[in-house]
């Protein structure tokens, strides 16, 4: 206890100098840890890091550019911010059993554009280069650099559609990825709502993408990536997986076999918070093949990386190598299941009817309600999820009819399999509390609606129990 008295003095000494400078930072950082304790955080794109990892990021590794690669730097002065990279890259490729990794991308969205890129300078542009006897593409003459764009712009991916549970960076044509690449969208089976390999088989043979991007950021399920390999080798794709929301599970060794992306893709993206339980940036894996392309990240892509966040994410690989760990990450796919089955048993249907990874996504249509009055009336019941659209969404993906609620953030408070059926309690008992409301037209509102006081005030009570019980950083005041 005496050392985390001292770091929360020190913390204390931190915030009352921001303090002296800029008053409303220091109330609004320490109110956010007030906020953050007070709730059940249930949004499964987000966690707690630990106080190491923290206090990694606010350090004088801040204040030096480090544009390039280890040792070959375009900045002097570099040595420590290579210390920095080579151990959270050794790390990140021991961790996940990876030939190469990059730690660089400042988020998901970054590491999954630089992993584009990379993909077509391997597979567009070095192929060009040697057919028109260049050795970059400075060499090029006109017309040879104009046939390579035309080249670039004609590529394919397919990703999981948004309604069913891919991300925006998958192929969605308002994201640079949709804008990137002539895309098409793969879905799941209209009854089931779950992958049908034998479909996505058939739709990558007519569409024959450059790129096949598997993983999920709402699909509650588990995934074949040993199939998808199978399905891109067929028409000589280049499988690219994103684990962004599931990297914490195949750390922890809950994802295994066929289940685990990383022997079975091209290349793999992540971020290193959500259920990893890092610092928010993004990393990229890949086998060795990839390595020289994905390096030319900077000035591919990215700017100077955050020297600060590659020390804090080789702090929390190093935190995700332990056992420690791996009894979290398998806790944090128990508790989902405990809550699936809790909101099943009370009337709550569940895309796919249920969960085997972090993931519950509610569809709550049957409450008469759309995404968006049942994620405002969850939270000011004390529980903070996030609205999202379910396959076929007849509300769009702005009022959606579904609510993603995660297990990753109460895990690392302790919550436990009882815990959760409790919570599962809680979320059942305010929607069926919530009624929505007409607009003036006096037609149904998607926004609007009333929560009766005695449900909301029996959550937030509720909510404050558990929260006693589990608290966040314990022992730790500033």
């Amino acid at each position: 206890m005496s050392q985390l008295n001292a770091v929360s003095d020190a913390y204390k000494t931190l915030l009352d100098m921001v303090e002296k400078v800029e008053p409303r930072i220091a109330a609004a950082t320490r109110q956010e840890l007030t906020d953050q304790r007070a709730s059940l955080k249930l949004i499964a794109s987000e966690n707690y890091a630990s106080l190491p990892v923290l206090a990694t990021m606010g350090t004088w590794l801040s204040d030096k550019y480090a544009e390039g690669t280890v040792g070959h730097r375009f900045y002097a002065g570099c040595q420590n911010v290579d210390t920095v990279e080579s151990v959270a890259a050794e790390h990140a490729r021991e961790l996940f059993g990876a030939e190469y990794a990059y730690v660089q991308p400042h988020s998901g969205i970054d590491a999954n554009v630089t992993a584009y890129w990379s993909i077509l300078a391997h597979h567009v542009e070095s192929p060009a280069l040697e057919e028109f006897g260049a050795r970059t593409v400075n060499d090029l003459s006109e017309a040879d650099w104009e046939t390579l764009r035309k080249r670039f712009g004609e590529q394919r991916l397919m990703g999981m559609s948004l309604d069913a549970g891919g991300h925006l960076t998958h192929g969605f044509r308002p994201n640079i990825s949709g804008k990137m690449f002539h895309q098409r969208a793969y879905g799941t089976d209209p009854e089931t709502q779950l992958l049908d390999y034998d479909v996505v088989a058939q739709q990558v043979r007519e569409f024959k993408p450059l790129v096949l991007v598997a993983g999920y950021s709402a699909y509650p399920r588990r995934v074949n990536f040993a199939k998808m390999r199978e399905i891109a080798d067929e028409v000589g794709a280049v499988l690219m997986v994103d684990m962004a929301h599931f990297a914490g599970l195949v750390a922890g060794k809950v994802f295994t076999g066929d289940e685990d992306p990383v022997p079975h893709a091209h290349v793999v993206t992540t971020t290193t918070h959500k259920s990893l339980r890092g610092p928010r940036g993004g990393m990229i894996l890949a086998t060795k093949d990839y390595a020289a392309d994905i390096d030319r990240g900077c000035p591919l892509v990215l700017g100077g990386p955050l020297s600060h966040v590659m020390a804090a994410k080789a702090v929390a690989l190093a935190e995700a190598r332990t056992e420690e760990f791996r009894t979290y990450a398998a806790n944090v796919a128990a508790n989902a299941k405990a809550l699936a089955e809790g909101l099943l048993r009370r009337g709550v249907r569940l895309v796919t009817g249920g969960t085997d990874n972090h993931i519950v996504l509610m569809d709550v249509r049957d409450f008469g309600l759309t995404g968006r009055q049942a994620e405002a009336a969850l939270l000011e019941s004390g529980i903070v999820t996030n609205r999202n659209s379910v396959p076929n969404d007849p509300n769009g993906a702005w009022y959606t009819t579904g609510v993603r609620l995660g297990t990753p953030a109460l895990t690392s408070r302790g919550f436990t399999t009882s815990d959760m059926d409790a919570v599962a309690e809680m979320i059942a008992g305010v929607l069926k509390s919530t009624k929505p409301t007409t607009t003036s037209k006096g037609e149904p509102s998607k926004a609007k609606y009333d929560l009766s006081d005695e449900a909301r005030q029996h959550s937030l009570d509720e909510a404050e129990r558990l929260l006693g019980q589990r608290p966040l950083y314990p022992g730790f005041d500033i």
